[in-house]
């Protein structure tokens, strides 16, 4: 079993980005990630629609189950100075292949393939420019914390302050905006300096 200071994520490598136009021709960016699991769909959808598992690994909390259309349910961020509640209606949830939902005034398209005895799951969220490799990141070390929870070697939610505590996120937030070409922000921003 693996302690929680032990964990490491891999290198930056289960995301890419879409740049599209959005209806009025602005720019429209999409974070994309892919993650192969060794558990089966019908497991992974549990973890990404029921509330007592995405407490364990996701970066917000829900107040009900997102495993089905048209329910209302609350999700709250982890790890912000300041949470933040956002109501989300479930789009789809095709269980256990596709659900789509809107957190935050971003879409979450969420695609389960069964691939041998695993899933592959995809993740494709609308994200602003400056914050890609930030979420990329994010996301990054979820998915690892949420593989875990799936191989019953459960490392506890790793977000927000917490992921940066142990220099992980830093890591991850630089070597995506080397891949994607952006310039790497300076973060958690330096207290002389202005946001």
């Amino acid at each position: 079993m693996i302690e929680r200071e032990q964990y490491t994520p891999g290198s930056a490598n289960m995301a890419r980005i879409q740049k599209d136009r959005g209806q009025n021709g602005e720019e429209k960016w999409t974070l994309v990630l892919v993650r192969e699991l060794r558990h089966a769909p019908e497991k992974v959808w549990q973890a990404i629609t029921d509330p007592t598992h995405l407490r364990e690994w996701a970066p917000f909390d829900a107040d009900g189950n997102l495993d089905a259309v048209g329910a209302s349910v609350k999700l709250t961020t982890v790890g912000a100075p300041v949470p933040r509640v956002t109501e989300t209606r479930v789009k789809r949830a095709d269980a256990p292949n596709a659900l789509e939902y809107n957190w935050g005034g971003f879409d979450m398209r969420w695609q389960l393939e069964a691939v041998g005895d695993g899933t592959r799951l995809t993740l494709w969220t609308n994200i602003g420019h400056r914050f890609i490799a930030m979420g990329a990141a994010g996301w990054h070390i979820c998915f690892d914390v949420l593989d875990h929870l799936l191989s019953g070697t459960p490392i506890g939610r790793m977000v927000g302050p917490e992921a940066m505590k142990f220099g992980l996120w830093q890591r991850l937030n630089a070597e995506y905006a080397k891949q994607f070409g952006l310039e790497s922000p300076n973060w958690p921003p330096q207290a002389d300096q202005k946001s």
